[in-house]
């Protein structure tokens, strides 16, 4: 589950990625650039603002990548990690073992996770499908399921390796060469395969090559499948988009102590897990006139529609710095969200100079001494109401809530 192996090459580039940002930061890079933001596409939903000076476009408010992998930039390596629009097309194959043999039908298998095509289509507002064929009969690994060594922390290059077998017991009946995506799915038998790890090529090694293709991006899922159900294809297939973790790997107290329930890359089974409206524009999912930019001093009246919905304003940024900036969405009981312990504007700060696993981004408690109701959990109350205001004066960011509805939030967002 959840959890993507670094190999040698890629540690090195993480590692340059983390000075050249702080030569970044050294540098004082100037962020804000004056120009217009751009029309909304709804008139209905336009941002409504008598600012003080006047509102940046979008790009003014998007962060670079400073990480080398996974992290929060909208400068996202496409030839690293795969496009998240359009449809995706994947093979699903079926794997058991000489010390695990199946005793059950691919098919019981396959719908425990499937389903997830359908919650990642509505979750994307219709941008990505995943288009999955599976080939339902179950190939022989070569080796017993504990010699493959799944725990957490096994390295890039053992993973391949699960990889390249499984696809070498299925070549003969699989044209790989067809497909953009590969998934791996273990006889429930196989106990030693633990968690569900996402795959992603590093540039300039060997690799897994079947049908004359790179297989460039795989999810091997594990019997944590079996806890998570569907939505842990929306959360392991982000990451071979390019999203990162937002759970704390190192675990404390508390490892959803960044972002609660929120966000599928969190807590996977959280009340909230529609993606943060800051992963769905990085993703190309929301459009730049859909984000209401705030990069120097001013203050700006939006009316925010709740990023369940496709429409609309789906967020007020305001740009802190290099690498941050601070976001208010809006949210609402429906669609991928059902399940919510609260609604409101929800605020988080954005940094894209944090690692996965490390919180790159942090959800901001609206009421931090309030215990969680029965059955939610820490920040799943975290959305301000209107009355409420957020403020961090260190940065110069305000955030005020002046009214809701049940389609959204109008806020008033200030950085002095």
């Amino acid at each position: 589950m959840r959890f993507l192996a670094l190999s040698p090459g890629r540690r090195a580039a993480l590692l340059s990625a983390v000075v050249a940002g702080l030569l970044l930061v050294l540098a004082g890079m100037t962020y804000a650039k004056a120009s217009p933001l751009s029309r909304q596409a709804s008139p209905k939903s336009q941002a409504i603002s008598t600012p003080s000076s006047s509102r940046h476009g979008a790009a003014d408010c998007a962060l670079p990548g400073a990480t080398g992998w996974t992290d929060e930039g909208h400068d996202t390596d496409r030839s690293v990690f795969q496009r998240p629009t359009g449809t995706i097309r994947a093979a699903m194959i079926f794997v058991d073992f000489p010390d695990a043999p199946a005793t059950e039908s691919p098919a019981r298998d396959a719908a425990q996770v499937t389903p997830g095509a359908d919650w990642v289509s509505q979750a994307s507002y219709g941008k990505a499908w995943l288009a999955i064929t599976q080939y339902r009969h179950w190939v022989r690994m070569p080796h017993n399921s504990t010699d493959y060594h799944f725990q957490r922390g096994f390295s890039h290059e053992a993973h391949e390796a699960y990889i390249r077998d499984a696809v070498a017991a299925a070549d003969r009946g699989v044209d790989f060469s067809r497909y953009d995506l590969l998934y791996v799915m273990p006889t429930k038998n196989a106990s030693a395969i633990s968690f569900t790890p996402t795959y992603i090529y590093e540039p300039g090694t060997a690799g897994v090559v079947a049908d004359g293709k790179r297989l460039k991006w795989s999810v091997t899922f594990g019997q944590d499948m079996w806890h998570w159900g569907p939505k842990l294809v929306g959360h392991e297939t982000a990451h071979t988009f390019g999203l990162p973790d937002l759970y704390a790997f190192e675990a404390g107290d508390d490892a959803h102590r960044f972002v609660g329930g929120w966000d599928v890359m969190g807590l996977i089974s959280g009340a909230g897990p529609q993606y943060f409206g800051w992963e769905s524009w990085k993703l190309g999912w929301t459009a730049d006139n859909q984000v209401a930019c705030r990069a120097s001093t001013g203050s700006d009246t939006v009316r925010l529609t709740a990023v369940e919905y496709g429409g609309g304003t789906k967020m007020a940024v305001i740009r802190t710095g290099p690498t941050s900036a601070y976001v208010v969405e809006s949210r609402r009981a429906a669609r991928s969200d059902t399940g919510l312990c609260a609604t409101g504007a929800l605020v988080y700060k954005v940094d894209s100079s944090v690692k996965t696993g490390e919180g790159p981004i942090r959800v901001m408690d609206a009421r931090p001494a309030t215990p969680p109701a029965s059955g939610c959990r820490p920040l799943d109350d975290a959305p301000y109401q209107p009355g409420e205001s957020f403020t961090d004066s260190g940065a110069g960011v305000r955030i005020d809530v002046l009214h809701a509805d049940g389609n959204g939030d109008t806020v008033r967002v200030t950085k002095s």
